[in-house]
């Protein structure tokens, strides 16, 4: 565990630098584009036209889901974090990759740049999340005392990503094959989270197995928050499973770090 301690005090102490670098990292993005910024949301919401035009309007012929809810409205509360997770995951895997040369020159903890990645697309996520609320108002659909638990799925949200992130960035120096591999086990991810689908009818093994999926719990944590009133305590055990696979990742990915990141370089 002494090495996963020292990783977060790293965090801890490069945060101003790690803040300037997704700063930088998000306006050199678009900076040749007419729209420049404009496009890290204008993307995701081209994207949320289609699932919903296809999903809500094609499969569902424009019929409400459990509870009640519009489709859209439904589906945003599921969309809108794996629009974090999705690039962060990629970015994440990549990051040590990308800049290790550039890092192995400066005072700055190599560990730190799967942060970067995750504070680059937080900003995007937050333009999301506070549009998601104003949709939320308008359609009638206003805060209550659940809405203050968003703060621990956002939590859960933001750990799980950098335990994953750091153990997906050490694999990825070492096993090159890794990255390619990990695109595909994201888009996997996409269809067989219930982003676009209930957990009506699936019961028995195959429920349980959808449900060991990690992301899951984080969605299905935001749509408890905002659409259907339920504390995240009323699952126990489910959160217990997900915070002991959040800090076995973490201790994993900070051991594998720590042992090979004087040799990073070397595996380029």
């Amino acid at each position: 565990m002494k090495e996963s301690f020292k990783i977060l005090r790293e965090q801890v102490s490069s945060l101003p630098l790690i803040f300037r670098l997704a700063i930088y990292d998000m306006k050199s993005q678009y900076q040749i584009h007419y729209l420049g910024i404009l496009w890290q949301w204008l993307n995701p919401l081209i994207q949320v036209f289609a699932y919903w035009f296809v999903f809500g309007m094609g499969l569902k012929q424009g019929a409400n889901v459990e509870g009640g809810y519009p489709f859209i409205i439904w589906m945003l509360a599921g969309i809108i974090p794996w629009f974090f997770i999705s690039p962060t995951l990629l970015e994440g895997a990549s990051s040590i990759y990308k800049r290790i040369n550039l890092v192995a020159k400066m005072n700055f903890p190599v560990s730190a740049l799967p942060t970067v990645a995750i504070v680059s697309n937080l900003f995007t996520y937050f333009i999301m999340i506070i549009i998601y609320i104003i949709v939320l108002l308008l359609n009638g659909y206003y805060p209550t005392l659940y809405w203050l638990q968003y703060f621990y799925y956002l939590f859960c949200m933001v750990a799980f990503m950098f335990s994953l992130s750091l153990f997906n960035s050490t694999i990825s120096i070492i096993v090159r094959d890794y990255q390619q591999m990990l695109q595909a086990i994201t888009r996997l991810l996409f269809f067989l989270t219930p982003i676009f689908w209930t957990m009506d009818h699936l019961e028995g093994p195959i429920g349980t197995l959808v449900k060991l999926n990690p992301f899951y719990y984080i969605i299905d944590g935001f749509r408890n928050t905002f659409l259907y009133d339920t504390w995240f305590f009323n699952d126990v055990k489910y959160g217990l499973y997900f915070w002991l696979l959040t800090l076995l990742l973490l201790t994993i990915g900070s051991m594998m770090h720590m042992k090979f990141r004087d040799r990073f370089v070397d595996f380029l």
